[in-house]
């Protein structure tokens, strides 16, 4: 029986997913072997010991103490794409308002609530004071062709937009839904000089935090239009503020507000809601259980943010599951105290990511209890389970 600790409200259609008869799945359960997570911090939380991982029902995970997961072992998943249409979606909208002056000529509308008979004549009056340019022909650039980006990109084309793509690390997977009619930009500054409208989608991290700033702005072409939906940080906010000031950018849209946005006319600025419809919670849930399933049944791991893709085909009843240091010799001296016990390996996969490393090993036999012992006392090892059956 695995135990799942919920640490929020999880949509039921997700909590569905795990089996009733070998899952225990509540707010509050002891010795949990895995979390199952939203927007509840961890930070300011002990994890129990027992976790063998957690599961961030959503793409951005700054809520889980990722370090000290690596170091203990824990493997933390997201679940990217799962929320991707809803993004989409909101991008859209937000090329459509950064265009036309919606916002400005909804907010008028309700200063006029008072006029009475008037305000017929006063919205046929004053109603070029809200106009803006259409989308259709104008060029937009995706900073980002993940899972949210593709999407985005190949809807803007069919809202009759140019559309240019900007993406380093372009995945496989990726590049197979993003249509070929997406121009493909050799450099960031290239994208930004041609572009009408601006979309990102890129995580944020140390080389992409305040990434665009006062110099990305002047690259920029004149009146240009941001639409920020990934993370806050990417933008250095003053100098972002001044560009608009100057004239430089036309208008921000985001969903990450500050006071300081809030403050400058020309940003639009709303509540994170990108992923906030009924399908996105339930769509992250089920992906979140699944990966979950897949991991505390047969070790596989997908979508992990802190340790490396990993999967094997199941070739015996015995396995034997490995998170240790990315140095060098680990899986020899595994293998070396496997031999010195007479197990016969049938099938063995070793997979790093930056300072971590992760093994899958199935066995003929079953690995006796002093092997096992062995193994977790090598200098490297950070944490072994055994799956039987």
């Amino acid at each position: 029986m695995f135990r799942i600790q919920t640490m929020n409200k999880i949509s039921p259609v997700g909590l569905e997913v795990f089996p009733r008869a070998s899952y225990e799945v509540a707010g509050e359960l002891p010795h949990p072997d895995a979390l199952l997570v939203r927007s509840a911090d961890l930070h300011s939380i002990e994890i129990p010991a027992s976790v063998k991982a957690i599961a961030r029902a959503g793409a951005g995970y700054n809520n889980i103490p990722i370090p000290a997961c690596s170091e203990r072992g824990i493997v933390v998943f997201n679940t990217p794409g799962a929320n991707a249409n809803a993004v989409k979606e909101l991008a859209i909208a937000s090329l459509l308002i950064a265009s036309r002056d919606i916002v400005g000529g909804i907010r008028w509308g309700q200063s006029i609530a008072d006029k009475g008979a008037a305000v017929s004549d006063l919205v046929e009056k004053e109603k070029s004071r809200f106009e803006g340019p259409e989308i259709r022909g104008k060029t937009l650039g995706v900073v980002g062709l993940g899972a949210i980006g593709v999407m985005v990109a190949n809807d803007a084309l069919a809202l009759g937009m140019e559309v240019m793509g900007y993406d380093p690390f372009l995945s496989v997977d990726a590049a197979w839904s993003l249509s070929r009619q997406v121009l493909r930009a050799e450099t960031l500054e290239g994208l930004l000089g041609k572009a009408d409208y601006i979309s990102l989608h890129l995580p944020l991290n140390e080389t992409s935090k305040g990434l665009f700033d006062a110099e990305k702005f002047r690259l920029m072409k004149k009146g240009a239009r941001i639409i920020n939906l990934a993370r806050g940080g990417l933008v250095n906010e003053a100098e972002l503020i001044a560009a608009l000031q100057s004239g430089k950018l036309n208008r921000y849209v985001t969903d990450f507000p500050s006071s300081a946005l809030l403050a400058c006319p020309q940003v639009i600025a709303f509540p994170h809601i990108g992923a906030s419809t009924p399908e996105a919670e339930d769509n992250c849930a089920v992906m979140a259980a699944r990966q979950l399933i897949e991991f505390l049944e047969s070790g596989t791991i997908r979508n992990s943010v802190n340790f490396p893709r990993c999967q094997l085909e199941r070739r015996a009843a015995h396995r034997l599951l490995v998170v240790n240091r990315n140095i060098p010799n680990m899986v020899g001296q595994m293998t070396t105290i496997l031999a010195a016990e007479n197990i016969n390996i049938l099938a063995l996969i070793n997979h790093h990511r930056d300072e971590y490393a992760y093994s899958i090993i199935d066995t003929a036999q079953k690995v006796p209890q002093i092997a096992l012992e062995r193994i977790i006392m090598v200098d490297g090892i950070i944490r072994i389970r055994m799956l039987e059956g």
